[in-house]
């Protein structure tokens, strides 16, 4: 097990390989606050972004998990075929929902009660699918810029500067386009569980921006999404945040992200209120 250190006074970090669903070794990473003794502790599942590594995803956290007393793990991630483009697929996020056992198996005493999900872009879109496909396991999750329809994803890849790659890229993860698989790409878009998260009772913030340029269309992907979930059950607990800022710019330890962590009791800044938060029963 390699190890190197985020800040030597209050975070570590330590990377470690777990097995995936097609049975691959995966590499992940897991901050720590440096004063770590053994006693039950928050974790927060964090998948990364669309192409990018479990090591960049840690970047986001800065000292944060230090600053809180909480544990973050950062998994590689493994799609159907794909590492860096797994796009929700459904034995990516039942390794998701595994990470509690498997951060357990590295010494680490995960409160049951307080594990959460926080991802961006795609690490946001599966978020969104974890609460909707293991809602048991979760007191809460965040996701930034999430991508919500994906073949609508597939057809807007044609406006971005690889598009062309992503699209080629897709085809391979999902089988073919959404016209070829239209169930492919369905199971993987958290619009098609509008019904299982909003009656998840897992508390959820959502944070959207009119001036995306990679998902530009965010008033019909997140926002709808919100406004459906409250539209199917007001009484959800759902929180949605409406900004300026480009593609997951928020999901960063110097801008929203602590307020994120904040509203779920994770920091004590007492810049934001904290939010009421569900006691999901113990399933790892």
């Amino acid at each position: 097990m390699a190890q190197r250190t985020t800040d030597p006074d209050r975070t570590r970090a330590v990377r470690f390989f777990y097995r995936a669903h097609d049975g691959r070794l995966r590499p992940a990473w897991l901050l720590l606050p440096s004063s770590y003794d053994g006693r039950p502790i928050p974790l927060v599942i964090s998948p990364h972004g669309r192409g990018v590594s479990a090591a960049v995803n840690v970047r986001f956290w800065g000292d944060l998990p230090g600053e809180g007393g909480f544990a973050v793990v950062n998994p590689g991630g493994e799609g159907r075929l794909l590492h860096q483009y797994s796009w929700g697929d459904p034995g990516e996020i039942d390794d998701l929902a595994r990470m509690p056992a498997i951060v357990k198996r590295l010494g680490v005493r995960v409160d049951p009660h307080r594990i959460y999900a926080i991802g961006g872009s795609m690490g946001g879109q599966e978020t969104l699918l974890l609460v909707a496909q293991h809602p048991a396991l979760l007191a809460g999750a965040v996701a930034f810029d999430p991508a919500t329809d994906m073949a609508r994803r597939y057809r807007d890849f044609a406006h971005l500067r690889d598009g062309r790659i992503l699209q080629q890229l897709a085809r391979v993860e999902f089988g073919g386009t959404p016209s070829q698989v239209p169930g492919a790409y369905r199971e993987r878009s958290p619009d098609a569980y509008l019904d299982a998260i909003a009656f998840s009772g897992v508390p959820l913030q959502i944070y959207w921006s009119v001036r995306d340029r990679v998902i530009f269309d965010q008033v019909d992907e997140a926002a709808l999404l919100a406004a459906e979930i409250r539209s199917l059950n007001p009484a959800a607990q759902l929180w949605d945040f409406e900004g300026a800022w480009s593609h997951t710019a928020e999901m960063q330890s110097d801008r929203r992200l602590p307020h994120a962590l904040e509203r779920f009791g994770l920091l004590q800044r007492g810049d934001v209120p904290r939010l009421p938060t569900r006691t999901p029963a113990p399933t790892v």
